[in-house]
């Protein structure tokens, strides 16, 4: 473990643990989910960290759970998805938020728990669909350097934004934007070295931050 602290982190999609551990010694458990930070607390942890959570196929982890745990003197620090979702909602009770998908939560840029939610593998928590967030990030990306103009850009946007979140592809995107071929291939040249993973990006600051947290 790092440090003299006790970290418990969930974590799936958004960062693989490997890639995680390396970042920051700690213990690593899956996507959380109700009622996984009260079974945390009983290994009297000193910080929790909530990256990824399941949305739709279970309960959500609870708001309540989080601040009964913030009670018992416990860091809480979210960020990336699900952990940038309730620290927008509990900064103001004393959980952390980091990164810039917990700033457009927190802002009112993004509201719903569509624009971070995705389909994993349950056994490899593999990623199976795009979060919205990240494919936003990456339009944007695509416009400021003129690959498409402020017109695509929206039809993209409205394009996966419209497409169920277990479906949500690139490719399909794509294929129901109904761009012209020859756009769309200068597109995927651009994804090969630019496309956006605010998610991952964010899970990387998060672990920072803790780690840094775990020296003082």
């Amino acid at each position: 473990m790092s440090g003299d602290k006790k970290i418990i982190v969930f974590i799936g999609p958004s960062l693989p643990s490997d890639e995680a551990y390396n970042i920051l010694k700690a213990e690593y458990r899956p996507p959380v989910a109700r009622g996984d930070i009260k079974n945390a607390l009983k290994d009297d942890p000193d910080i929790i960290v909530i990256i990824d959570g399941v949305f739709h196929k279970e309960p959500a982890v609870s708001h309540k759970e989080i601040l009964n745990a913030i009670k018992n003197d416990v860091i809480v620090v979210g960020g990336a998805s699900m952990g940038a979702l309730r620290a927008s909602e509990l900064d103001d009770f004393g959980m952390i938020g980091i990164g810039q998908v917990y700033e457009d939560y927190r802002s009112g840029i993004v509201e719903s728990d569509d624009d971070v939610a995705v389909v994993i593998n349950p056994e490899t928590l593999e990623q199976l669909s795009e979060a919205l967030i990240s494919m936003n990030y990456t339009f944007k990306a695509a416009k400021d350097k003129d690959i498409i103009n402020e017109e695509e850009f929206n039809n993209l946007v409205k394009t996966a934004k419209s497409i169920y979140y277990p479906k949500r592809t690139y490719d399909k995107v794509f294929k129901d934007s109904n761009l012209e071929i020859e756009k769309i291939k200068n597109i995927h040249k651009f994804f090969q070295e630019n496309r956006v993973d605010i998610k991952k990006e964010d899970a990387i600051l998060v672990l920072k931050y803790v780690k840094n947290l775990d020296k003082s």
